[in-house]
């Protein structure tokens, strides 16, 4: 008999582990460091969110709810969605809970992909992008944005990549890890391009509740988009419940009914107190929100300000809670950088190389940090360019 050298898929095999977790662990196992990596606030969930996921279970709610989420959690997204940013939809067909907005990013790109499609990703871009496309039985093609442009892509940058196999395009605004807002002027014109060649949106909007200078556009507001545009969005970052891990899809009923299919198989439905602790967020978790985006914006003021007085030529941020700055006087790689940055001062950052080729020469910092940490971080930051000058 004659025994396989390995079990594991080969679309698995390829796949490269996340460059942000190998910085987590070797920070993990050091005293003193400020962790300017990780990717979620720094507020914990609001007291009355908590309290409503205690007494759904104090009520004995610990049943599964329907696959697409409770009917009453729907309602509150859909005019959440309306109100905020000018999009219906319905909440019985048209809306589906899952379990973070990276559950809710599989799903659809597993709903929409045919083997060898191609799916423009914009970069740098968040690191489960290019995994997720090829697990999907995608081809990902890459767009390097500019840092003259604000990292902004063009309109004429996604006609360039854009091939008879394109079936769809990743955005994701406000940006991770560059912070960049496409406002809506930008919006129209790449509309304009993914109308004529028919292609799908995928949107990331997961930090849509902390854009600070514009409000933030939905594509799907746009006229015509609404129809070939998947929404992802959820409850981590704007409402501080990264670990409740609660997101929600919005699409058009054709492509939403495709979706829960595959979700009613994968994961039949979210954690139930989750859900009737976003019923919350939603109904009075506002003022919180508000918030915490008062804070956010101050520290980004602070810090981006900060990093270019150090000599790392950084731009402002739009949104989330990403500073980007160039770290290339320095000579290093981003990899290098992070490195002995993590080793000499104890500061940990994400080497921009991670989130895509775009990013080498860049670091990702995330100020969701008390201002005392930024600033004790900054510090350390100076005297590391300082030496290495």
């Amino acid at each position: 008999m004659t025994t396989k050298t390995s079990y594991i898929a080969q679309s698995v095999k390829n796949l490269k582990p996340s460059g942000i977790r190998k910085f987590f662990d070797l920070a993990a196992n050091m005293e003193g460091v400020i962790s300017l990596g990780v990717g979620e606030p720094d507020f914990v969930t609001s007291w009355t969110v908590r309290e409503a996921a205690i007494l759904s279970l104090e009520q004995g709610y610990t049943s599964y709810t329907a696959n697409a989420g409770l009917l009453e959690l729907r309602e509150k997204i859909a005019t959440y969605m309306k109100n905020g940013y000018s999009v219906d939809y319905d909440p019985n067909t048209e809306i589906i809970v899952t379990v973070g907005a990276s559950q809710a990013l599989d799903i659809s790109m597993r709903a929409i992909i045919d083997q060898g499609d191609e799916v423009i990703v914009v970069e740098p871009g968040f690191v489960s992008y290019v995994p997720l496309v090829q697990l999907a039985g995608g081809v990902p093609v890459t767009v390097e944005t500019k840092p003259e442009n604000g990292f902004k892509v063009t309109a004429e940058e996604l006609e360039e990549a854009i091939t008879p196999r394109t079936k769809a395009v990743l955005l994701c605004s406000p940006n991770n890890p560059t912070g960049t807002v496409l406002e809506r002027e930008n919006l129209e014109r790449l509309a304009k391009v993914i109308q004529k060649h028919d292609l799908v949106v995928f949107s990331d909007e997961i930090y849509s509740e902390l854009a600070y200078d514009h409000h933030h556009v939905s594509i799907a507001s746009l006229e015509e988009m609404r129809k070939r545009t998947i929404v992802i969005n959820g409850f981590s970052k704007g409402f501080a419940m990264t670990g409740w891990r609660l997101g929600y899809i919005c699409a058009p009923v054709e492509i939403a009914s495709s979706l829960l299919k595959i979700h009613q198989y994968a994961m039949m439905c979210a954690s139930t107190p989750a859900q009737y602790a976003a019923v919350e967020a939603l109904d009075k978790g506002m003022d919180d929100v508000m918030e915490m985006k008062r804070s956010y914006r101050h520290r980004r003021h602070y810090f981006v300000d900060s990093l270019n007085e150090c000599g790392l030529t950084c731009h402002t941020p739009g949104g989330a809670f990403y500073a980007f700055p160039s770290i290339q006087k320095t000579g290093m790689s981003s990899e290098e950088f992070a490195e002995k940055l993590l080793m000499e001062e104890k500061v940990a950052v994400v080497p921009g190389n991670v989130f895509g080729k775009g990013g080498e020469g860049y670091v990702r910092c995330s100020y969701a940090s008390s201002m005392e940490q930024l600033q004790e971080a900054v510090k350390r930051i100076k005297r590391f360019v300082e030496n290495h000058s």
